[in-house]
This record gives C-alpha cells, structure tokens and sequence, in this order.
C-alpha cells in the first residue's frame, strides 16, 4: 500500500508517539523510511528603539550549535527506536526552514507516498491561535497525510 513513508519529529513526546506508530506500520509494510527534522531560524526583531541593532554573531553561533546538539539527540532517538523493531531510516535534517513547508517539499522531492505526523489534538479557538505544522501539511493536500493522536 505505502512503499516510501515520511516521518516528522521536534523531539517532542507527542511526536515521538507519531514515530514509533510510522516505524511499526513502516516494519508491517516493508516500507522505506525516513524521518526529518526541521529547526527553524533564529528569530530577530527589530524593535522601534532598536533601529540598525544586529545581533552579535556569538548569538548566532551559540543558538546553532545548541540547535545541532539537540538535533543530534533527536535523530539519534529515532535511529535506536528503528533499530530496536528492526529497520533501518534514512534521518535527515532541514535547518533554517518552515517546518510544514520543508516537511511537503521533502516528502515530494523524495516520492513519499505518505506522510506520519503527531497532533496534539487542538480544537477550535486553541488550534487557530496556536497554529499547527500538521494543519499546514495537512492543507496543502499533494501527500496522504497520517495524523497520531
């Protein structure tokens, strides 16, 4: 049914429930997988009394390598989880990009033919405010999307 399935994770407890039910039904399958992570850029605002302020390149420097520290961990979470059932992962790293939007580029520039994410589950008010990647994914429609719960 599903021979190339995309994995998402942020390292999250939500999402790690999303990856161990993709690696199960990846196994139940014999499908190939891989799983992406994405961190997004470091954010800077320019506020009205700061005109022409720019952060010092040691910030730069210190929210990147905390960002690949943690991914690192991440990926290599993921690796043993598939490991322990048996298959092997493609693990790959996106940084400096839109969650959603690297999540919908990856699966179609590597012919996923379906998508795993976790939800938390927001209803309403809740999820509008809050925003969801897997809403975006969700959204734009061109790979089957599995939401876990």
């Amino acid at each position: 049914m599903y021979t190339n399935i995309l994995l998402s994770t942020d390292g999250s407890d939500v999402a790690r429930k999303g990856v161990k039910h993709g690696i199960a039904l990846a196994k139940a399958l014999n499908a190939k997988v891989t799983v992406i992570t994405v961190t997004e850029p470091l954010l800077v605002e320019f506020g009205t009394g700061h005109a022409g302020w720019i952060p010092p390149q040691e910030m730069f420097d210190s929210f990147e390598a905390a960002s690949k520290e943690r991914v690192g961990k991440i990926l290599d979470e993921v690796r043993a989880m598939a490991e322990q059932i048996g298959i092997s992962v493609d693990l790959l790293h996106v940084p400096d990009a839109h969650p959603a939007t690297a999540i919908i580029e990856t699966a179609k520039s590597r012919g996923c033919d379906l998508i795993v994410m976790a939800s938390h589950g927001r209803r309403g008010l809740r999820k509008l405010f809050l925003g969801s990647q897997t809403s975006e994914v969700l959204v734009d429609g061109s790979v089957p999307v599995l939401v876990v719960h």
